[in-house]
């Protein structure tokens, strides 16, 4: 099955939800307000939207995620590099990195990535 697509702000919204659920729809009203200064017909419209296309569920006014923040992640990262890479990490690190300074603890961190998955 494959992961649904998510837009920025159902992402910010599905961060509170990831972050305190399983959470109550008056909860969630309440900071979404705080947060995202969303009125709650907007929280309700989104949390519709993303439990019909099955992100999220809400059973008797509590929220749950029916996907992980990592897996949203994968697979919104996977498709901006097919994209706009056609696929190729190399091409995306060395345009991500271009002209930016890199610590050598984060060269060493990103190496030690690698090793770890070629291992794996």
């Amino acid at each position: 099955m494959e992961t649904p697509k998510i837009f920025e702000s159902e992402y910010k919204f599905a961060c509170i939800v990831w972050e305190k659920e399983p959470i109550s729809v008056k909860e969630l009203i309440k900071l979404c307000n705080e947060q995202l200064e969303w009125k709650r017909t907007t929280t309700y419209t989104v949390l519709k939207r993303l439990c019909e296309r099955g992100i999220l569920q809400n059973e008797d006014g509590i929220v749950t995620s029916l996907y992980s923040k990592e897996e949203i992640q994968y697979s919104e990262s996977k498709q901006f590099l097919d994209k706009t890479f056609e696929g190729s990490l190399p091409g995306f690190l060395a345009a991500f990195l271009k002209g930016q300074k890199v610590s050598d603890s984060e060269i060493e961190e990103l190496r030690q990535m690698l090793d770890d998955f070629k291992k794996s």
